[in-house]
Parts: structure tokens; sequence; C-alpha cells
């Protein structure tokens, strides 16, 4: 990473929002009386579950992938993911006609890596646990010139992340309080400087794995904190570790962090199964799991909720909601 990047801002987050017009969907804003009902609230989920690829991933990627040179685009990309970036950047790099080499954990959801490969992306399996990817990346992008696009930590992802939340406030207008996903902070980072610029008022709160709380106790002591990788049915959230620039935007912009426990995780997605229709990961339920625990201070006002991701196999799907 080039740290002599500067920050990404807000103009930076529309002007991603017009390279992505027209690839990227623009997702349904849903509501559910029952969970209105339920936090004494006006809710809105922003459903980026139902994003291309299943994921808000897709912004991220494409934003980055569209700003590389002509050099950059022959000789190819390569990122490192759990999954849902690994997807995202093998299908963006497919429609802008480039190679794409994505770094997954042996243990990544079935699911993620056969849809990784069917968009074409070129899998590197290593061991999580064991190995480094984010070195493996490096040593693959130096080998053979490819162009190392990370999964949160890199100004043009952040700025395509960000498009979501624009979306949302340009649907919806200024909210009270809002409530998204955390793991390395690509999509907080982004919605703070939506938030920033089109609903400053707005309380906004990234929500981690109770196991994986690197985020919180970095916001709280000021300093990005490194932590094992975290054992979570959030698969989307097992980052050991903020990024450098997306710490300081999410210490500028947001309210706090906050945890949610697996089973929080479990009662969420069987509420979206059930009561909106939706399938959504145990990482895209971070942020509802949280609103429900913040009831009490939620009652009349306009709460926003950013669904992350929708990509899980069935059959584990099933065997986590069947619990």
């Amino acid at each position: 990473m080039d740290n002599l990047l500067p920050l990404p801002t807000f103009n930076d987050i529309t002007a991603a929002n017009g390279r992505i017009n027209g690839y990227a969907h623009r997702t349904p804003v849903l509501t559910s009386r029952t969970i209105s009902e339920e936090l004494g609230a006006e809710v809105f989920f922003k459903c980026e579950n139902l994003q291309r690829m299943g994921a808000f991933k897709f912004r991220g990627a494409f934003n980055a992938l569209s700003r590389f040179s002509e050099t950059q685009r022959k000789a190819g990309v390569v990122a490192f993911s759990s999954g849902n970036h690994a997807q995202a950047i093998a299908l963006a790099a497919g429609l802008l006609n480039m190679p794409a080499t994505i770094v997954m954990p042996h243990d990544a959801p079935a699911a993620k890596v056969a849809a990784t490969k069917g968009y074409g992306g070129n899998v590197v399996i290593y061991d999580r646990y064991k190995e480094d990817r984010e070195q493996i990346g490096r040593e693959l992008a130096a080998k053979h010139g490819l162009t190392l696009i990370p999964p949160y930590d890199h100004p043009d992802v952040i700025a395509g992340q960000g498009t979501a939340a624009y979306e949302l406030f340009e649907e919806v207008g200024q909210l009270d309080a809002l409530f998204v996903p955390l793991g390395g902070g690509g999509l907080l980072a982004g919605t703070s400087l939506s938030k920033g610029a089109m609903s400053p008022d707005t309380a906004l709160y990234g929500v981690e794995p109770e196991s994986g709380n690197d985020g919180q106790q970095s916001f709280r002591t000021g300093s990005i904190v490194h932590i094992d990788t975290p054992v979570t049915i959030a698969d989307g959230a097992q980052t050991q570790h903020l990024g450098n620039y997306t710490f300081p935007l999410i210490q500028k912009g947001v309210r706090d962090i906050l945890t949610a426990g697996d089973q929080e995780l479990i009662n969420c997605m069987k509420f979206f199964a059930a009561r909106m229709k939706i399938i959504v990961e145990p990482t895209g339920c971070l942020g509802l799991a949280a609103a429900r625990q913040m009831k009490d201070q939620l009652a009349g006002k306009r709460v926003g909720v950013i669904v992350s991701g929708g990509n899980i196999d069935l059959a584990k799907f099933s065997e986590l909601t069947s619990r």
C-alpha cells in the first residue's frame, strides 16, 4: 500500500457513484413493520445482500478497478479475501476485461469460492491461521506485475463502499442513527464520509462480532489494535485489524463501535428469512443485532441499518437457523 495516497473525501464518493452507475445495482431500501414496532422506531434496511455478487463489496471493487491504467488492466489485479471481496474483484475484473488472481482462505465458504471461480477469478488457497494473506498478495503482485487491491484499506475501495450510504440518504433523507457492519472498516469509513456530508447529525455505529472487537479496542484506545483471527460465524468480519486509511475516517465520523454475539446474529438471520423473506449472511446481521440491543435508546427515532451481504452456503444457513 502506498501510504502517500490522500484519504478519500465525499467528492471521491460522488465520483465513485458516477463510475459504478449502470454496473452496480441501486439496492432497495426495505422496511418491516414488525421490527419497527419491536424497536419503537422507523427502521430502514439498505439491502446490499441484493447487490451484484451478493454484497456491498462490488461497489468498491468496481470503483478501484475502473481507475486502472491500460498497463495495469493488461497485467491484472490480485486481491485477498475470505469471500465477498474475492467475488467482487473477480466479477468487476471480468466486466472490465482484465485477469484476476484471488488469495482465499482454506476454510472460506464453498459457495464464495465457487462463485469467485465462476466469475473468472484464479483462486490461490492459503491457511488463514498459519499464513499471512497480505504477504502472499504482495509476493504475487511483485512476481507477476499485478496491482494489489486490498479488501478495505484503499481510498478507491472506501469511496466505492460509501456509495451505499449515499444512496440510502438520497432515498430516505436524514437519519437519527445508522448501524453498519465492521470488519476492516471500508464500509464504515465510506459511510462516515457520506454521513458527514448528507446527514451530519446521524449517530453512526460500527458493529463487530463479539470475539473480534479489534475495532472497538482501537476506537477506544486511539490506536490500531491487532488481534488473532477471531472465531465467529461472521466470516466477513474475521479481520485482525483496521486499516491506515479506514481508522482515521472511523475515528472522525463514528459515535461508537458495538459488538454482537453469534447467537444474536442467528436470531437476526431467522428474522430476515421468516419476516422479510431475504437471505442475509451472519456478517450482514451485525447492524440489526446491535440496533436490537439499543432498543431503549432508539424509541421514536429514524434508524438506518446497512445489510452488508447475503452470501452463505444454503446448507450452512439451514444448519445455523435450525439451531
